[in-house]
């Protein structure tokens, strides 16, 4: 985006604001789509970005493309609604529209996707608070509904679910959008304040739990109403895994961790092996002990971060789990065999710690019962307990079960 801005090209940001059913991507999915018809991002998998491209382009007033390859497109690009350019839509995709099937939509979701033409006036702040790894929340006006705000005028782009909405009173226009920071300070505004003023408070909320959502509201930001539709998408920092011990499983789960988005800190009180060069793939390598290190990050750790124990000495375990367990983090996991495990509980039940607090936050032996053998399906297999810990969903195969595959309503 960066080069398409530098270049004087408009950019067209299509967002995903909200999701039905088994939908391929979550809300706050995002994709760029320049006037030149080049595609940055995905909102679906691959599923309907060519039907987001068309109606990307055609809100930008592009009527046609000579010598630019637009096969991955779907529609024509001059079938053009004249009202409709240079004003947000939103288009629905649905497994029972003929359209969205064809483009396909087949997981058995919709989607509803907010097209905008033009970025936001704050792109540049925005853009910068990612670089820095910045915690804030992008609130965005998703939806009106037209049967509650007669101020509104409504313009049928055709018959399959896409509509624009232009203003014509002081209410908050479709795609109008602010950033607000922990703090509560904000930049820019939805168009009202009481609106404003609640919409902050409940993006602070959001950010607690550091989850993108999506709410309803009176156009005075009365809670109970349907009138106004607004997501809220948090951006955090990425969560934190701390590793205890710089043994050969460390090293593996380190790049799993990665991958998965985790900024990951090694930490082992022995010099000669914790170093930087043995673990490439760390953001972070620590020389200290466990507990000490630990004690000096303790209120900077969340319910979205992990410690993984992999020392397997009780000199390092033991103060290290202690310390663990006065975080606030929502996983804790200590490696070690079945005989290791016993002789730990024993230990750290022989500190104070109760036999119930140990079975519900520290996952010992760590990771997933798969057999694992070797470094690296070790470290797959702690992962996929994390997110199963943090999702709250059964380890089960999903051959073996029905329902929703992305969300908590699983059936046995």
């Amino acid at each position: 985006m960066a080069r398409w801005r530098s270049l004087g090209k408009r950019v067209a940001i299509a967002r995903v604001i909200g999701v039905e059913g088994s939908g391929p991507r979550d809300i706050g999915a995002t994709m760029a789509v320049s006037e030149s018809g080049e595609v940055s991002g995905s909102v679906s998998g691959g599923c309907v970005e060519g039907a987001v491209v068309t109606e990307a382009l055609k809100i930008m007033g592009i009527t046609s493309m000579p010598g630019v390859d637009l096969s991955f497109a779907t529609g024509d690009l001059g079938d053009i609604n004249q009202e409709a350019i240079g004003c947000p839509i939103v288009q629905t995709f649905g497994y029972s529209d003929d359209e969205a099937f064809a483009v396909g939509l087949t997981c058995g979701g919709t989607l509803h996707i907010l097209i905008d033409p033009d970025l936001p006036e704050f792109y540049d702040e925005l853009e910068q608070n990612l670089l820095d790894e910045r915690s804030f929340v992008w609130v965005t006006v998703s939806s009106i509904n037209p049967a509650e705000v007669g101020e509104y005028r409504v313009n049928n782009l055709s018959s399959e679910g896409r509509d624009a909405f232009s203003l014509s009173g002081n209410l908050p226009e479709l795609g109008a959008s602010m950033l607000v920071y922990p703090d509560g300070s904000h930049t820019s505004s939805l168009g009202r304040d009481d609106l404003d003023q609640v919409v902050i408070r409940d993006s602070l909320g959001a950010l607690s739990v550091g989850r993108t959502d999506m709410r309803h509201y009176g156009r005075n930001g009365q809670a109970r109403h349907q009138e106004i539709g607004v997501v809220f998408e948090v951006f955090a920092p990425p969560p934190k895994m701390i590793i205890f011990g710089a043994v050969d499983f460390t090293a593996a789960l380190t790049r799993v961790a990665k991958i998965l988005g985790y900024r990951v800190t090694v930490c082992d009180a022995r010099p000669i092996f914790a170093t930087p060069a043995r673990f490439p793939s760390a953001d972070e390598v620590v020389v200290d002990w466990p507990d000490r290190f630990l004690d000096k990050i303790l209120d900077t750790l969340s319910e979205r971060d992990a410690i993984c124990v992999l020392t397997h000495d009780p000199k390092f375990d033991i103060p290290a789990i202690q310390k663990a367990l006065q975080s606030k983090v929502g996983y804790i996991g200590a490696m070690g065999s079945r005989r290791t495990h016993a002789e730990r509980s024993e230990r750290l039940l022989a500190t104070g710690i109760s036999v119930e607090v140990l079975k519900e936050r520290v996952m010992s032996p760590i990771g997933l019962d798969i057999a694992a053998r070797t470094p690296e399906e070790t470290a797959i297999s702690i992962c996929a307990e994390i997110i199963s810990k943090r999702t709250g969903r059964s380890v089960r195969s999903l051959s073996e079960t029905q329902g929703s595959i992305h969300d908590g309503n699983q059936v046995n």
